[in-house]
């Protein structure tokens, strides 16, 4: 892709910004990036509506008080996500260690490392998901991760080398497929962000918070395919400001009808996300339209008559 001039106006913005931070310590530097993107929610309202809509369609229940409440938690927490995940490389395995008070279920990591036959990781934008790469990473595990190609190169090819510097290999998703295979053939882990409908994905349709959302198929399949392990993982944010890591085994059946099979998986998986996410909505990606893609309905059969 051509880098154009506002890519690099974009690039040149971003490298101040990261000296800026830099100069301060790693929760200072946190807290500025939570109080600067409330500034997003008011008075600058950027996807405001958005995020305010999808927290009343996930929790009716909600109040406006409430909504409001999770919406401006939601945009502090993203701020703090990237103003952290800026500085990660900087800590080194150590301090990226420090930052997490222990992990749930690392025994299931164990287990498919010692198997050596590669593992699937899968996830959803809760916590700080750049975290989670780097501890998994720090704690030994070898680990591709598969991202979209950004539209700005730049920014494309600096977020890639931060993720290199912490030990993490960048898959790009139209490459998931070749790429996916070798690694797992060599006992790595390969982990998916499976929350967001794209276009260009395999996905199928499972309920997230009761209304049908478009999910990526692509780590069901593999895991069907290889008969591997498919762990779900996320960084959770604790009330002490550091992580935990909290991973859990997906359930597989294999029925004999591949497809069934493949679309149960990623409704478990699904599953397991919307609970974290009902435990500590401000820690979810909310900007995001997940519901935006609907299926088309199927046309009627067209009865003939004689």
């Amino acid at each position: 892709m051509r880098v154009s001039v506002a890519h690099r106006a974009e690039y040149l913005g971003l490298r101040l910004l990261v000296r800026a931070l830099g100069l301060v310590s790693f929760s200072r530097a946190a807290n500025f990036g939570a109080r600067f993107a409330t500034l997003g929610y008011r008075p600058l309202g950027v996807r405001r509506s958005v995020v305010e809509l999808q927290i009343k369609a996930a929790f009716p229940e909600y109040g406006e008080q409430e909504v409001a409440r999770v919406a401006r938690g939601a945009y502090e927490h993203l701020g703090r996500v990237a103003a952290e995940s800026t500085l990660l490389p900087a800590l080194g395995r150590e301090g990226i260690l420090e930052l997490f008070e222990g992990a749930d279920g690392w025994h299931y990591m164990d287990q498919a490392m010692r198997a050596g036959r590669g593992l699937i990781l899968v996830g959803g934008h809760i916590g700080n998901w750049e975290a989670a790469g780097a501890y998994i990473a720090a704690r030994g595990v070898p680990i591709d991760v598969v991202a979209r190609r950004m539209s700005n190169p730049l920014f494309d090819q600096y977020l890639n080398e931060t993720r290199e510097r912490m030990g993490m290999t960048v898959i790009y998703d139209r490459e998931a497929v070749r790429r996916t295979a070798r690694s797992v053939q060599k006992g790595r882990a390969v982990a998916f962000l499976a929350d967001q409908g794209v276009k260009h994905l395999a996905s199928t349709y499972v309920p997230f918070f009761g209304r049908p959302a478009k999910t990526p198929r692509g780590p069901a399949v593999f895991a069907l395919r290889w008969d591997i392990p498919i762990i779900f993982g996320a960084a959770i944010r604790q009330t002490s400001g550091k992580y935990r890591l909290v991973l859990e085994a997906v359930p597989v059946e294999r029925t004999g009808n591949r497809d069934a099979d493949v679309d149960r998986v990623v409704e478990r998986f699904t599953e397991i996300l919307e609970r974290y996410v009902r435990q500590t909505p401000e820690q979810y990606f909310w900007h995001h339209r997940r519901w935006r893609r609907q299926e088309k309905p199927k046309k009627p059969e067209q009865v003939g008559t004689t």
